[in-house]
């Protein structure tokens, strides 16, 4: 066993044999039993240290019940695991007014009715403990072993919290100082219930300088620090209806975080963007396996949710030049989001979805707009990180569970958007037009295929004989078939125009006074140009 509790010690057959009754304290036979002290001094408590196991014959108790209550309150106060009173020499039953005393300081009260060898049971007890204490120092050693394989390798964050709670069976919760719930993890299925409420429970734990019980709910609290600076803690939530803290718990949870600690001056600090990050694409694919889980993991992170919109945003930054989204140092546009909005007192998540792409999803009051805020953003991100970035919003919702399907349609959005485009800070599906929508389509060759049926001829002799018959047929497509305005767009006399646009229609096959023709035509000439083809336009914003 990792510790001995009271209850583990009257188990015993050198104090069974005494008939042990408890008289007080029933609730906290759980208490561990740091060593054995046998006493018959009225003061005993100077002598102690707490969590020892007192046995006395009660004959130095005093008889005034006053003076009987100092007693028992001089042994709770230094907090002592329990009180084991033999019978027979002093009391013929344990006194009223010592249970009492004893139940008042919820203080463990044993009464032996049968005498027993003192000096036999602090040898059992003793000789267990050192064994126990031998034994926690090679589990420790092993679990000092684990994390620093860890540390060595880099571990990520995560890795450190996983072992931590497959390591004392409970849920482990990596949070930083404002009280996110960065990391959470189980030793068996995820349990979505421990982050109810979580920043108002965690608020009333406060933090230890180092391993310890803290709050109300008898939470196993540890700092975690970075570079010398508080950065958070690990918390370690036991089990309502488990064994309490004991010694190995909180050493392994001491190991923990003293290797998440070593781990932020090693490797990659950026653990709540990661966490954000997490969460974000869960919400993108829909890995919870609830609604409520999703809130309470929302929540956790600081983004509220019941009374707000959401408004789902993905930044593409893969458009700006050579792809490189840094400005100075290694700051990039998910990291200066995540700086740039808790000053603006926006609620948002912020992280990677991708290489090239940014999520945000803005928790915003359901009476305010989203448009200041999202056009704010853009501008600031344009005028950060270059006009190549594009900020596509989706639609607005009042459920976790729509973010996904509003997360979709922001990414339709961004891959129909592409470099050359108007200069909006943020785009909506009903920016989507025919070259939008083509540019989207921009990889599928049925697309490319549909556009070397229409154009390919007219492409190549345009090639060959160095004309311009592309531009002067995008001009007439342009004029919507007025011959008369595309001419003049052009610089032609209209009867040279007109024998370029026979010479198109002998080249192309096609009679240029259909409406249904031009149509066709129309399609194939702007899907060539959002491919860049043939000295198109880069990216028209129309044709």
């Amino acid at each position: 066993m990792p510790f001995l509790t009271v209850a583990d010690v009257l188990r015993l057959p050198v104090i069974a044999a005494g008939l042990p009754r408890v008289a007080a304290g029933e609730d906290q036979l759980s208490r561990t039993v740091r060593w054995v002290h046998v006493t018959e001094l009225l003061d005993p408590a100077s002598f102690l240290e707490g969590g020892e196991l007192v046995l006395t014959t009660g004959m130095p108790h005093p008889a005034d019940p006053t003076q009987l209550r100092g007693y028992v309150d001089s042994l709770a106060d230094v907090g002592v695991a329990g009180l084991v009173v033999e019978l027979g020499r002093r009391y013929q039953h344990a006194p009223q007014e010592l249970v009492t005393a004893c139940r008042e300081r919820d203080l463990p009260l044993i009464v032996l009715a049968r005498g027993v060898r003192f000096i036999e049971v602090t040898q059992t007890v003793h000789a267990l403990i050192l064994d126990a204490q031998g034994e926690l120092l090679r589990r420790a050693q092993q679990v000092r072993e684990l994390f620093t394989s860890l540390t060595l390798r880099g571990a990520d964050p995560e890795e450190f919290v996983q072992a931590a709670a497959d390591l004392t069976g409970c849920p482990v919760v990596l949070e930083n100082l404002i009280h996110h719930a960065v990391i959470c993890r189980t030793a068996g299925p995820p349990d979505g219930q421990v982050l109810e409420a979580w920043p108002r429970r965690s608020r009333t734990a406060p933090t230890p300088d180092r391993a310890a019980a803290s709050g109300p709910e008898g939470w196993l609290v540890a700092p975690v620090e970075d570079r010398g600076r508080r950065w958070g803690r690990l918390i370690m939530l036991p089990h309502a209806s488990g064994p309490p803290i004991g010694p190995e718990q909180t050493m392994i949870l001491e190991q923990a975080a003293t290797a998440l600690t070593l781990a932020r001056l090693t490797g990659r600090p950026e653990w709540d963007r990661r966490a954000h990050s997490s969460a974000l694409l869960d919400l993108l694919h829909w890995r919870y396996r609830s609604r409520t889980e999703a809130r309470l993991r929302a929540e956790a992170l600081g983004l509220p949710t019941t009374g707000h919109r959401l408004v789902p945003v993905v930044i593409d930054h893969g458009s700006t030049a050579d792809g490189d989204t840094t400005v100075t140092g290694d700051t990039t546009v998910t990291g200066h989001l995540a700086a740039e909005l808790p000053i603006s007192g926006v609620k948002a998540l912020v992280g990677d979805l991708s290489e090239h792409r940014t999520g945000l999803l803005l928790a915003l009051a359901r009476a305010s707009a989203w448009q200041p805020v999202v056009e704010r953003v853009g501008r600031d991100l344009r005028g950060t990180f270059g006009e190549g970035l594009v900020v596509a919003v989706g639609p607005g919702v009042t459920e976790l569970s729509q973010v996904t399907r509003s997360f979709r349609e922001a990414e339709q959005i961004a891959d129909a958007i592409g470099p050359g485009t108007l200069d909006r800070p943020f785009h909506v599906a009903s920016d989507i037009g025919l070259p939008e929508l083509l540019y989207s389509l921009r990889d599928d060759v049925r697309v490319q295929r549909y556009v070397e049926q229409q154009l390919g001829r007219l492409v190549q002799h345009d090639a060959r004989h160095g004309s311009d018959l592309l531009s002067t047929l995008r001009e007439y497509l342009v004029a919507a078939g007025n011959k008369s305005i595309a001419a003049k767009h052009v610089g032609l006399s209209r009867q040279a125009f007109y024998q370029r646009l026979r010479t198109i229609e002998r080249l192309l096959g096609n009679d240029l006074e259909s409406g249904a023709h031009r149509t066709q035509l129309h399609v194939a000439v702007t899907a060539l140009d959002v491919l860049g083809g043939a000295g198109g336009t880069a990216r028209p914003a129309s044709l």
